[in-house]
């Protein structure tokens, strides 16, 4: 074992325990919150430890970039699971449906017909979340509130296979008013999961019914200088960093 991946099982041990604490105050444990590690602008040898250390579910945001590193690591091992987090645009819908095995941002009726039809075209139907704009942020993608059971609707009628909400909170806020209101419109919807929380914010998002969390710093430490820079996080219950 490499001191790579070492350092890998130790980030994801530390991490797995954090969320075992979170999980329990809600009568689960750790392994009832799929942990999605999110490897945007991480390169192919940043992320083959993780995979060494037994992690096997990944989050990309973009189409383009996976397209350039997935393949490969899925030959090397054939029991990954690979998560679109990011927004997707329609004229992706394709390559999305042909790489991707669960989808988190569907947001808008435009893009759910587009992925009708490439699901239609592949014969292949992809798990998908409805990402709402829980904090009603103009420059954030998701779906208004308001028009959430609409588009709800609209996907059971399409045929595409809803596992439940997902949300980014505002920044500097306190998260849990928002995890809360998701959790109610899952409720009131009928939807069993919950994608919400990253590194900053994700015990509280369990301890408020997250079912799935989303983590990029807290295992793969601060992206390379090249990527857009984000914020420092660590963990904590009540903190707030928007960094996947």
């Amino acid at each position: 074992m490499t001191t790579d991946t070492i350092e890998a099982a130790q980030r994801l041990a530390a991490l797995r325990e954090a969320m075992g604490r979170a999980a329990r105050l809600t009568d689960r444990t750790a392994a009832d919150i799929n942990l999605i590690a999110v490897s945007k602008t991480q390169a192919v040898d940043a992320i083959r430890p993780l995979i060494e250390a037994g992690q096997r579910i990944f989050g990309e945001n973009r189409v383009q970039e996976a397209q350039g590193k997935w393949p490969a690591l899925r030959e090397e091992s054939d029991d990954l699971e690979l998560h679109l987090v990011g927004q997707l645009q329609s004229n992706k819908a394709a390559d999305a449906i042909a790489l991707f095995d669960v989808i988190h941002s569907l947001d808008r009726p435009s893009l759910l017909t587009a992925l009708a039809k490439a699901m239609d075209a592949a014969d292949r139907r992809i798990p998908c979340y409805i990402q709402v704009n829980i904090g009603a942020e103009e420059q954030k993608g998701g779906c208004a509130i308001a028009d959430t059971p609409a588009l709800i609707k609209a996907a059971r009628a399409a045929d595409i296979p809803l596992l439940g909400l997902m949300c980014v909170p505002p920044a500097d806020i306190e998260p849990a008013p928002f995890f809360a209101l998701l959790a109610k419109m899952a409720r009131e919807e009928g939807l069993a999961r919950l994608s919400m929380g990253m590194s900053g914010d994700y015990e509280t998002a369990i301890m408020l019914g997250a079912t799935d969390i989303r983590v990029g710093t807290a295992l793969f430490g601060e992206r390379p200088s090249a990527a857009r820079p984000v914020p420092a996080s660590g963990r904590g219950m009540l903190r707030n960093s928007r960094a996947k």
